[in-house]
């Protein structure tokens, strides 16, 4: 239990050099001053890093077990601390920021410790020098909003410290504990609203210290090489996740890596009307979720993680693309190149080669999962050769049905109940083909019933699935005004029928209306306190407490039954209204 004390004395340690620096910071007019490309509206104090760096060095002086390998982690990060700490007093060239942190990760490789994914030790130097520059970069482009690059480096740590007791190994876990404790000291001033930034010196350090730390796993004694491969890359999965979608969207749009800017993960939850707390707090459930995968994969067998993983990879994958569609910019605001990447959001989300290879990817995890839950996780040797020698017999057949069932006729931005049908038609005549021609190859010996059964099940789910993917991410990801607008204005529906559904389905869809609906009126009784796409049906007569509870200045009518006296009524209070109008010329 000594690491547990060395994070809580780290803790306490950097709560008090926090606060110290926060106060020289401004004392010594040490702030970062707003700009166009940053997302904080008021000076801040800098070096938080310091206090960062010093509590943890104190803690690891006084509390780490002697761990060799751990100096270079230590030089390494010093070096990374001090380059940008010069950072930011006077601006260094990305170069240079580059060659430097290239000489801190080839020190950490030449002391021994190295990602072993491959068999060549060569390959392996080369790979581990990118994930250390790489960890280190993706927690300085994750520092952009208040409390986000200190809380998942938080969470990140505490997770690599949990692995590494699974592992056995307590001294090494000292080293996250430490870790962690210095940046929770920090994440107290750090958190919405910000008080102080930890700048570059704290990022790089951060960044060197945590893709160092991960390589202290012992992971020889795992025999499972899929939690060999992922592991560390679950543990730090928002810094990457976030770095791909920063480096895919500003190189398709003609920005400059290194360049500033709002369009990382945190801004395009906020440009889907997220709150910037709960923009942050989101990506710190989606850290932890991806590191308690992390330490689930350690104990999972490798037939059970080859479905796992391939479908976690899927989630991440329409996560990226949804969020890589957001728009973050305003209007004449928008970075050069953006037809290219609205030509690669086209091709991408609606053009039938990316479906074709989607569903082909489905189609193999639904059958392949289908054995492991017949066969609880360990199908027999001889299922297992029948999977191999009848899967692209499988997919050609579901293949075939899907393309005369109709199933690549739809778009997925509008599937609905009846593209719903498609694919279930079109999935049971697959799955009902597939099987006869299955059963066939082994003339009705051999093949198991319930396999093919689960499979037409599996495949339902993953199909329909994807193709509701972008509607499941607006409503959990930013709930009801998940395709919202930052200044949307604050609106009631007059009229639940069908006109109000239309119209509210139009708003969700289009954030250029700028209006946040807060919920539908109506005149009839019967629909009262129900619900229209999660927004409330309330009685005209509670209007005028809803509008001073909300503070709704605005109307919109969807209805052409609502009489004048009703209009003149709410015009009375102060309120614009706004008619829906359908034209067919």
């Amino acid at each position: 239990m000594s690491f547990i004390v060395g994070g809580l004395c780290t803790l306490l340690l950097s709560l008090v050099l926090t606060l110290t620096v926060r106060s020289l910071a401004r004392r010594a007019r040490m702030v970062a001053q707003p700009r166009e490309d940053r997302w904080h509206r008021k000076p801040t104090a800098l070096l938080g890093g310091v206090g960062i760096y010093a509590a943890f060095l104190a803690g690891y002086l006084i509390f780490a077990p002697h761990l060799p390998k751990v100096y270079a982690i230590l030089a390494a990060s010093t070096l990374l601390f001090v380059t940008g700490l010069v950072d930011d007093f006077r601006e260094i060239k990305p170069y240079v920021k580059l060659i430097l942190q290239l000489i801190a990760a080839v020190l950490i490789v030449y002391s021994g410790m190295r990602l072993p994914w491959t068999s060549y030790q060569a390959v392996n130097d080369v790979i581990t020098v990118f994930w250390l520059i790489g960890i280190t970069n993706a927690i300085n482009l994750l520092d952009n909003m208040d409390g986000l690059a200190g809380g998942v480096s938080l969470i990140s740590c505490v997770f690599m410290m949990i692995s590494f007791l699974m592992n056995g190994q307590t001294a090494e876990a000292m080293i996250p504990a430490l870790l962690g404790g210095a940046v929770l000291g920090f994440l107290v001033f750090n958190f919405n609203p910000a008080s102080i930034f930890m700048g570059d010196s704290g990022s790089m350090f951060l960044g060197m210290a945590m893709g160092g730390t991960a390589l202290l796993s012992d992971y020889g004694r795992t025999r499972n090489l899929t939690a060999v491969l992922f592991t560390p890359v679950l543990i730090l999965l928002i810094p990457i996740f976030d770095t791909c979608v920063v480096t895919v969207t500003r190189k398709l749009s003609g920005r400059p890596i290194s360049q500033g800017g709002r369009d990382h993960t945190s801004h395009r939850l906020v440009a889907l009307g997220m709150s910037e707390r709960r923009a942050v707090l989101m990506l710190y459930l989606f850290a932890a979720a991806s590191g308690a995968l992390a330490l689930t994969v350690k104990l999972l067998n490798s037939e059970v993680l080859l479905l796992l993983v391939p479908v976690f990879a899927l989630m991440i994958l329409f996560i990226g693309l949804y969020l890589g569609k957001v728009r973050v910019y305003e209007e004449g605001e928008q970075p050069a190149g953006n037809n290219f990447v609205r030509l690669l959001a086209d091709f991408s989300y609606k053009r039938r080669v990316f479906e074709v290879l989607l569903d082909l990817v489905l189609m193999v995890l639904a059958y392949y999962g289908a054995y492991l839950l017949r066969w609880d996780g360990k199908p027999p040797r001889e299922q297992i050769a029948i999977f191999l020698n009848t899967l692209l017999v499988v997919m050609a057949v579901e293949m075939l049905f899907f393309l005369i069932g109709g199933v690549y006729r739809g778009l997925w931005r509008y599937t609905g109940v009846g593209d719903l049908i498609v694919i279930t038609r079109s999935v049971l005549a697959g799955a009902i083909a597939s099987a006869l021609v299955v059963l066939g190859m082994y003339l009705f010996q051999g093949p198991s019933r319930a396999v093919l059964v689960l499979n037409a099940l599996l495949l339902f789910l993953f199909v329909s699935g994807s193709r509701l993917s972008f509607r499941l991410l607006r409503t959990l990801i930013a709930g009801k005004n998940g395709n919202g607008h930052p200044d949307a204005k604050p609106v009631f529906i007059y009229g639940a029928g069908d006109g109000g559904e239309l119209l509210i389905r139009e708003i969700m869809n289009n954030p250029d209306h700028r209006y946040a609906p807060v919920g539908f009126i109506d005149d009839d009784d019967r629909k009262i306190g129900k619900i229209i796409h999660g927004y409330r049906i309330f009685d005209s007569e509670e209007l005028p407490d809803l509008i001073r509870r909300h503070d709704v200045h605005e109307v919109l009518i969807s209805s052409i039954k609502v009489s004048e006296t009703k209009l003149d009524y709410l015009r009375s209070m102060g309120l614009s209204l706004r008619r829906m109008s359908i034209r067919i010329e």
